[in-house]
């Protein structure tokens, strides 16, 4: 068993298995996941667990080297970019979801709650 970091195995293994420039998107309760991307469900209820403390752990394990996130997102989801976000139209937000390798659902259900997270390098 782990001791720390986080336990979610699926998520877990997602994370460890990045690539440079894969794109991992965290979502809210409402994102719609497109055909053919795994969803890691996180949802329990509504709020929970939030999108600040999925994002929180995913970050703390995964090296990111750029991020997107919607227009539409106001200014408390922007503070919980890793690092200032290119804006997009929510519409093309979700077309860039059809390339990710994982889209993780929270139990978030502020709008536009949604982030991709580019995967950089330690090296």
């Amino acid at each position: 068993m782990k001791k720390a970091g986080i336990l979610h195995a699926e998520l877990s293994r997602c994370v460890a298995s990045l690539g440079h420039g894969d794109l991992l998107v965290i979502g809210d309760a409402g994102l719609p996941v497109p055909p053919g991307v795994p969803c890691i469900d996180l949802a329990v209820t509504h709020g929970v667990p939030t999108f600040a403390q999925v994002i929180s752990a995913v970050l703390s394990e995964m090296q990111v080297e750029t991020c997107v996130m919607a227009t539409q997102a106001g200014p408390a989801l922007l503070a919980l970019a890793p690092l200032p976000p290119r804006r997009v139209d929510h519409a093309d937000f979700k077309i860039a979801c059809r390339s990710a390798r994982a889209v993780v659902r929270t139990g978030e259900v502020t709008p536009f709650a949604n982030i991709g997270l580019y995967a950089g390098v330690t090296f």
